[in-house]
């Protein structure tokens, strides 16, 4: 069986050497990048399962990074940023990051957190439809190519978006709270901020809303939060 293949991308040497070490030794084949340039030339010409991509770097910063990286991927996305204003995780998450880790943290986190993000976006299963392709009006969302169509043409999501929408499409009506979702997307040992899930929905509608889709199928329920609505049902 093929390693899993992660990109690390950092400009201190110290930060590539120590996650090498520890990303190595959990079974994982590790590629470093010293700067947004090279790490772009490596995804060009490489495949990659997860990117580990720190935000302060020189000339080409990680979130500029992670857009260039959303313009052709969908590889999970785990940032590394020594800020903590959460005004800067939501430009992250905004711009496609499916994670987020502040400096200074503890190696074994990382780990657990390239794991629970690789088991997630392989396949999002929810509990009561194990449906393979979801079909709603104007929409089509295939589980098996992590592919979203609106009207017939294809409408790019993050592996976060992707399996939101899934979850919420698969279970129509169903009302899902923040913590469901933080608990089927990013597992039960996640440790960020419910807001993710605001951020995700925003996105997930600003997406379809673009694609042409003449309703929002994310719903919010006040005080509770989230269910997948048809446009009969808003009626």
């Amino acid at each position: 069986m093929n390693k899993v293949r992660v990109l690390v991308v950092d400009d201190e040497w110290n930060m590539r050497n120590l996650l090498r070490i520890y990303l190595a030794k959990n079974g994982f084949e590790v590629t470093d990048a010293t700067n947004g340039e090279e790490a772009l030339e490596w995804i060009g010409k490489q495949s990659f399962d997860l990117v580990v991509l720190d935000v302060m770097m020189p000339n080409m910063d990680g979130w500029q990074v992670c857009s260039k990286i959303r313009e052709t991927e969908n590889i999970p996305i785990l940032m590394l940023t020594a800020r903590t204003e959460t005004k800067d995780k939501v430009h992250g998450l905004r711009l496609g990051a499916d994670d987020y880790l502040t400096k200074p943290f503890d190696p074994e986190e990382l780990v657990a957190r390239v794991f629970a993000l690789l088991r997630r976006s392989r396949v999002t299963e929810t509990d009561d439809s194990q449906a393979r392709t979801i079909l709603h009006p104007d929409l089509k969302i295939d589980l098996e190519g992590r592919k979203v169509l609106v009207k017939n043409k294809p409408v790019e999501f993050t592996p976060k978006e992707f399996d939101l929408l899934y979850v919420l499409a698969a279970n129509p009506q169903r009302v899902f709270t923040r913590d469901n979702l933080l608990e089927r997307i990013w597992d039960l040992d996640y440790l960020g901020d419910v807001r993710t899930i605001d951020t995700h929905v925003k996105n997930v509608r600003e997406k379809v809303r673009r694609a042409g889709l003449s309703y929002v199928p994310i719903q919010t329920v006040w005080g509770v939060g989230y269910k997948f609505q048809e446009p009969e049902d808003s009626r």
